[in-house]
């Protein structure tokens, strides 16, 4: 079976492509510069090229505050490839399994978002990944969509490196301490892309539709950062107090949600897959910059 990824590159990519893929499934991810998939023409070639399993997209455009004013790029990125895509599975009845956000909703709610919850986009970002997902739903009926939140990993730039960075430069943070969310590993959300897209893959019956995929458990940006820095210390990296803001103190040109708190429950129903803590997630992937605490050799830093 030969699975697609797309965005491979990303920080799920990454961590699609480190899998160990069970015997006879062989992924598949082109790089960037050899697929442009904001061309409707290319994306129909790739897929009646051979017979695929199932395709996971993890492309998109995450840059969230540069897309408030590059609106055409974050459109076409998030809305039309995700179209052009399920368009073209769908007509070789391919299962696509796709990434989303939780800034399709406005986050003014106070608990966990459910999957089937109103969306109500508050940025270019959030509106263009909603757009995807209706593209999605509406082209494509053996379709999953995971939206996932807050991603972190050991790789590219990320929250828990940018922390880590900066807790080794200055002798104080401040983080925003109004927004609450989940805090996700790639390495966690992988796992769930693929586990979905070879059962879908496998499995005509398996269910489809719009689910959440983050860690279990909820925290604000400050408590990350704190966790972050606490554990990074562990690790024989600088500890320096993280004092909390509110988002007024920090403007940025895209709108946050205060809520990103999202339900994962339904996933758990419908494919068995239960998300670990946060903590737990949040403590592999320092081991892996960092190595576990105690290691011999550690250094305290943090590669790129």
């Amino acid at each position: 079976m030969d699975i697609l990824i797309l965005g491979g590159g990303g920080q799920v990519g990454t961590e699609l492509r480190a899998l160990a893929w069970p015997e006879g499934v062989q992924p598949h991810a082109p790089e960037r510069t050899a697929l442009d998939i904001t061309d409707e023409v290319a994306v129909a070639a790739l897929i009646a090229g051979r017979d695929w399993g199932a395709v996971i997209n993890t492309a998109a455009y995450t840059a969230v505050d540069k897309a408030e004013s590059d609106v055409g790029a974050a459109w076409r990125l998030n809305a039309l490839a995700p179209a052009y895509l399920a368009a073209a599975t769908a007509a070789r009845k391919i299962p696509l399994v796709h990434v989303s956000t939780d800034y399709v909703f406005d986050g003014s709610g106070e608990g966990d978002y459910l999957p089937d919850a109103p969306v109500n986009p508050k940025s270019v970002y959030g509106a263009s990944k909603a757009a995807g997902e209706m593209a999605v739903r509406t082209a494509n009926p053996r379709h999953a969509i995971l939206r996932t939140a807050w991603v972190v990993s050991p790789h590219r730039g990320n929250f828990v490196k940018t922390m880590l960075r900066l807790a080794g430069e200055r002798d104080k943070l401040t983080v925003v301490d109004d927004q609450q969310g989940c805090p996700t590993s790639a390495a966690d959300l992988a796992a769930a892309c693929a586990g979905i897209a070879l059962r879908l893959a496998r499995d005509e019956a398996a269910p489809t539709g719009t689910f959440h995929c983050v860690n279990a458990g909820h925290t604000t940006w400050c408590g990350f950062a704190r966790a972050i820095v606490a554990g990074g210390a562990r690790r024989g990296g600088r500890s320096v107090p993280v004092d909390g803001i509110p988002t007024s103190a920090y403007p940025t040109p895209a709108r946050r949600p205060a809520n990103s708190r999202l339900d994962t429950a339904s996933l758990g129903e419908a494919y068995g897959i239960r998300p670990r803590p946060w903590q737990d997630a949040l403590d592999d992937i320092l081991d892996r910059l960092m190595g576990a605490p105690g290691d011999m050799g550690q250094v305290g830093g943090v590669g790129a």
